[in-house]
């Protein structure tokens, strides 16, 4: 058993054992992936502000997310494909994230449906809406959502088109895999995978294969989706959406202040300020560096989370400290489902849970909710100086 102590350990795991379409769809960006890079690389811009003769006990990383008490606020983001990077792998990451006190976002895209994750857990799980141009399909999903219990709709406004992200084009990315020679002979090197995935419940996209009529198999699935996703989504759509749900909504995919502005006017209970970690709009600036601005357009109007970079517990810090009231991950607890399922997942959060507690504690404070920028030291520049 290797010993592990940072998200790197898992990622270098997840990359041995699973095949690679699955782990560059996890571990890549759009096109030149400059933003996906500089998402993680500004955090290292925001140094720490050490203070001692603090006394440092009692410690608490709880907090709330939406009226949610959690272990630390930290939710685990919506990921696509999760299933393919370990068998079960939306079941194994929600009955982790559930039992670590942490909320968990299942996906449209997903590989358990919502049902599947639903049996597994006990507790209400968050949901994840693209909105597809077959709005039937659309309002199917959010009613079975409400019949699963969840307790919030994140609504994704940053993919109406598919961002080109050349990795997953020339790997043919596909769930399951196409069985071409180059699959192949790459899934003959992950047959620990492979054993696996044999036994999965699923092995296709299972909030939609069954649910829509006239997709039944691989090849028709590819084709409705390259078509679905829905180019004419704007506020008034969204607006709908919200009424339809009727309970808590987290807008996910904001990245400029006048956006937030109109989400935090219709009433979302928050806001996500993320790039679709670098994987839609390459060239965009990080979400770490266009939190700032961000926040000083909604000030306290409504919950802002951050999305997008974060990979240890000092990310969670900085985010927090620069005014963020919660942070997701994605691909910190995926590397961690890819390396060792469920136990990775609950090893990742745990990992950062102590960077976070123990960064805290050398920065002369005891409570998560406390954090401010006077535990920072941030360059004068960091957010640029751009023209419009």
């Amino acid at each position: 058993m290797p010993v592990i102590t940072n998200i790197a350990d898992l990622k270098r795991i997840h990359e041995r054992r699973t095949p690679r379409m699955f782990y560059d769809y996890c571990e890549s960006g759009s096109w030149t992936e400059q933003t996906f890079r500089e998402n993680t690389t500004d955090f290292e811009k925001i140094r720490l502000r050490q203070k001692v003769a603090v006394d440092m006990s009692g410690r608490t990383t709880e907090s709330t997310m939406i009226g949610q008490k959690v272990a630390m606020p930290v939710a685990l983001a919506p990921v696509g494909l999760t299933g393919m990077q370990c068998a079960d792998g939306e079941i194994k990451a929600a009955k982790a994230a559930e039992a670590f006190g942490v909320p968990f976002t299942l996906s449209t895209m997903s590989i358990n449906s919502i049902e599947d994750v639903a049996e597994a857990t006990t507790k209400p799980f968050w949901f994840q809406l693209y909105v597809m141009k077959d709005t039937d399909f659309t309002a199917r999903l959010i009613e079975r959502a409400r019949a699963a219990g969840c307790s919030a709709l994140v609504i994704t406004l940053d993919l109406q088109l598919l961002g080109q992200r050349h990795k997953d084009l020339k790997n043919g990315l596909s769930a399951p895999p196409k069985m071409t020679p180059k699959t192949i002979a790459n899934l003959a090197t992950k047959w620990a995978w492979g054993l696996e995935m044999l036994g999965a419940k699923r092995r296709h996209f299972g909030n939609i294969v069954g649910h829509v009529q006239g997709v039944s198999d691989m090849s028709q699935l590819g084709a409705w989706t390259a078509e679905q996703f829905d180019p004419t989504l704007d506020w008034g759509k969204i607006a709908k959406l919200m009424e339809q749900w009727g309970g808590k909504v987290i807008l996910k995919g904001v990245l400029d202040p006048e956006d937030a502005k109109m989400a935090a006017s219709l009433g979302a209970e928050a806001i996500t300020v993320s790039n679709h970690g670098g994987r839609q709009l390459d060239g965009a600036l990080s979400s770490i560096r266009m939190l700032p601005s961000i926040l000083d357009a909604v000030g306290n109007d409504v919950e802002v989370h951050l999305d997008s970079g974060i990979r240890s517990g000092q990310d969670v810090l900085k985010a927090l400290a620069m005014g963020a009231h919660a942070t997701m991950i994605g691909r910190a607890f995926v590397h961690g489902l890819g390396a060792m399922g469920q136990q990775g997942v609950a090893t990742a959060l745990e990992v950062i849970r102590k960077e976070l507690d123990m960064t805290m504690a050398l920065c002369g404070e005891t409570d998560v909710k406390r954090l401010s920028r006077d535990h920072l030291l941030i360059p004068e520049d960091f957010e640029g100086r751009w023209q419009i």
